[in-house]
């Protein structure tokens, strides 16, 4: 991956695209050009636009590009990938698609994760689509908490759904002024389909489909307390994550469920996201803890995490027969409550677990989900 020179010291205040002491200069007109003013001022915007995005673009090659977006908080960046096809024009908001990531693993890693020569990014992006994901803040190639370089017992719990909401925000508004396009379409998984499911509730005229794997709204899986002590992060292991994947399928079919060299590329590519961890013995990912703490909560009271009532884009759940994280009667006692969804549609997937996406029946959910966004979700 080589890295471009074009990258620049990004605004220290405001969004995306605002331009500051350190960034693109604005144009400066003299009187006499004063009535072309509107044709200057709307080049003068576009030009902007583009040397803004720019200036957070830190890597690209081939169909791929990399980005690093200051998030609202000072001092925090956002890690964005994009795939798309070599030459591939002007796209609906149909047709641009951001991926959101659960509560354990980085986006970047997991639906961009090569198998077999093609992740879930490439498969979508090889039909014509604008692809991206965002590492929320503490996961992958994303600015990661001062509270990981400090014991674990020394702080709460840390993110929340609110904030990682804001994240999700912050991504879905570069991409989108990046394209010049009024909305997009989210693509979520597990504790991701709260923070989609929230944004697409409070800012609804930003989503233009919404599609929900392995969703959660309240939660009805098992009780994750054990899992969940008040500390600001947990340290995952490798053997201890693919033994919980494999006990969810029937013993028969567990060893056919994840091929072993599937699962080691799987391994190597997430646990490589934390250097620090990964110097440990044995091998460890650091996590935040508050996601899990919140829907620890929520298990304890039913306390829901978004009204999907005020969820207006069309929306599609889609759910594993064999996933023991959110069962699919979650998804079933969500699907009625989404009154005002058009076209909105409801799957449940054979011989899958919570992670199909990573296992030998991916397909059947890749195509399920390109069946919705090709038909436009109606």
């Amino acid at each position: 991956m080589k890295i471009e020179s074009r990258f620049q010291p990004r605004s220290k205040n405001g969004p995306p695209g605002e331009s500051s002491s350190s960034g693109p200069q604005p144009i400066m007109m003299h009187r006499r050009t004063l009535l072309t003013a509107p044709l200057v001022l709307a080049a003068a915007s576009a030009l902007s636009r583009v040397q803004a995005a720019e200036q957070y673009l830190v890597a690209a090659q081939g169909n791929t590009e990399e980005f690093l977006i200051p998030a609202d908080d000072p001092g925090v960046q956002l890690y964005l990938r994009n795939k798309r096809s070599v030459g591939a024009g002007a796209q609906s908001p149909a047709r641009i698609v951001l991926f959101v990531h659960g509560l354990s693993y980085p986006a970047s890693v997991v639906f961009d994760l090569a198998l077999e020569g093609q992740s879930w990014m490439d498969f979508i992006a090889a039909r014509g689509f604008d692809v991206w994901c965002v590492d929320i803040r503490g996961y992958g190639r994303s600015s990661r908490p001062p509270e990981f370089d400090q014991p674990a017992t020394d702080n709460p719990p840390i993110l929340d759904a609110a904030t990682a909401t804001r994240d999700l925000a912050t991504a879905s508004a570069f991409i989108r002024q990046r394209r010049g396009l009024p909305r997009l379409t989210i693509l979520a998984w597990s504790w991701g389909t709260v923070l989609a499911a929230r944004h697409a509730s409070e800012s609804p005229d930003l989503v233009d489909q919404l599609i929900l794997y392995a969703p959660v709204w309240t939660w009805q899986g098992p009780d994750p307390s054990p899992s969940a002590p008040p500390v600001a992060y947990r340290s995952v292991t490798a053997d201890a994550a693919l033994e919980a994947w494999r006990k969810a399928a029937p013993a028969n079919k567990r060893e056919s469920l994840l091929p072993a060299d599937w699962s080691k590329q799987w391994v190597d590519a997430v646990w490589a996201t934390d250097p620090k961890g990964a110097r440990m013995k044995p091998p460890v990912l650091r996590v935040p803890n508050g996601p899990l703490a919140e829907v620890a909560e929520s298990w304890k009271t039913g306390r829901a995490f978004f009204d999907p009532v005020h969820i207006t884009a069309p929306t599609q759940l889609i759910v594993a027969e064999w996933d023991r994280t959110t069962p699919p009667a979650q998804a079933l006692a969500l699907f009625p409550l989404l009154t005002n969804s058009p076209g909105k549609r409801l799957v449940v997937l054979p011989e899958g677990t919570h992670s199909i996406f990573l296992e030998r029946n991916r397909k059947s959910l890749f195509n399920t989900v390109q069946s919705f966004l090709e038909g436009g979700g109606a």
